[in-house]
């Protein structure tokens, strides 16, 4: 049930399935024209792949034996087919094994998921005070958001390739549902069964661990679902940030530091200087992060109508939007870094974000814009960047 509702929140393409057809007594003699939904063309393996609609095949003289017996298996080759899977067509089950967990690593998107597992242990350390709050109790707490955080996680990326099955057949080919290495219904049942699991976790261990969850699976699924009006954020700039700010911000880090501050150290208020500069530093990498994906995007998005910044602005003037927001927020933080009254993190707050300003600069200089393979690199880039602030917030006192 909670699959088939998964599914019923994305338009997906149209799909049928398509058996063999074709034989010695259907074929028509030769000089006659043979009419396909489809025309087709032998693959290495004798299979036909579709390719084109409403096509008719003229004058092909076929050559049958009495005895022998002419099949052409017609293979769709699109994901949208919920019955295709590549790893069927290995005959090791260990093989297949190992490809679909390689498949289903990539289906949940490594590098947000790393992103995810710094959140938690960033807003954990916020809420050590002193070398005997490492205890047990500590780390078990940890643990239970870390493993809520994934599940939800792989929910939001396994919807949102759902939903984006055919933009990522333009812009992000690679990817294993729009790849076909994974099929449809494994796709939904991974994302259905991730976002319960999430739920789950949350709502067995505490209460702000849920609201954050819960505000997770809002946001998340109003940024790629496609069925009203009024979702699919991702298709408006500012809807856009507002789900980035959410996730990796606002809602979901401030859950975390809750649920561990609530059992090491009871209830304590979101105004101490550590919060505050962590929620400034992260969303001035959510925007970025959030605009910046745009640009190696805008082909797809253009085809799919969606209005980015990226496309509104141009690829150069939101790639140095991009590029200015972190500089500032590097200084500033340079500036909060130098009033605080702990010596050791005033000398590191300070050093490592002007050390980092400095580099993100460098790097940003030398890509060439025209090129989109060094722009998803630079993207790449800032989600290390990213990574590095989740260390440098536990730091700041």
């Amino acid at each position: 049930m909670a699959s088939l509702a998964l599914g019923s929140l994305c338009k997906l393409t149209s799909y049928r399935r398509t058996g063999v057809v074709g034989s010695s007594s259907s074929l028509p003699k030769g000089g006659q024209s043979l009419k396909f939904p489809q025309v087709s063309k032998f693959n290495n393996n004798g299979s036909m792949t579709l390719q084109q609609r409403n096509r008719t095949i003229l004058n092909e003289p076929f050559t049958l034996h009495e005895n022998n017996t002419m099949k052409f298996k017609l293979n769709v080759s699109s994901t949208s087919n919920f019955e295709f899977d590549a790893t069927r067509d290995l005959s090791s089950p260990v093989e297949s094994a190992i490809k679909f967990v390689n498949a289903l690593y990539r289906f949940i998107r490594p590098y947000a998921a790393v992103g995810t597992v710094l959140s938690v242990a960033a807003m954990s350390l916020l809420t050590v005070q002193k070398l005997s709050d490492f205890s047990p109790l500590f780390f078990t707490k940890m643990l239970q958001a870390l493993v809520g955080g994934m599940f939800m996680q792989m929910y939001v990326c396994g919807f949102n390739q759902i939903c984006d099955i055919e933009l990522d057949k333009v812009n992000k080919p690679t990817l294993p549902l729009a790849a076909g290495e994974i099929s449809m219904n494994t796709a939904i049942s991974v994302s259905s069964v991730s976002a319960i699991m999430s739920l789950a976790v949350g709502w067995m261990v505490s209460p702000p661990l849920f609201w954050a969850f819960v505000g997770w699976f809002v946001v998340g699924t109003a940024y790629s679902a496609n069925v009203l009006p009024y979702l699919r954020w991702k298709r408006f700039p500012f809807t856009a940030a507002f789900y980035m700010l959410m996730a990796r911000a606002l809602v979901v880090p401030i859950g975390y530091y809750l649920h561990m501050q609530s059992f090491l150290h009871g209830v304590s208020t979101l105004l101490s200087r550590p919060i505050l500069f962590a929620v400034a530093m992260l969303s001035a990498f959510s925007v970025s992060t959030i605009f910046f994906k745009d640009i190696p995007d805008i082909e797809g998005d253009r085809m799919h109508g969606i209005k980015s910044l990226a496309i509104k602005l141009g690829e150069k003037r939101m790639y140095w939007i991009c590029i200015w927001i972190l500089e500032i927020a590097y200084l500033g933080a340079a500036c909060v870094g130098a009033t605080s009254p702990i010596p050791w993190s005033k000398y590191v707050t300070i050093g490592s974000h002007l050390a980092m300003a400095l580099l993100l600069w460098v790097r940003a200089k030398s890509v060439d814009l025209k090129n989109m393979e060094a722009v998803q690199s630079m993207y790449m880039f800032l989600w290390q960047l990213f990574y590095a602030e989740y260390g440098l917030i536990a730091l700041v006192r």
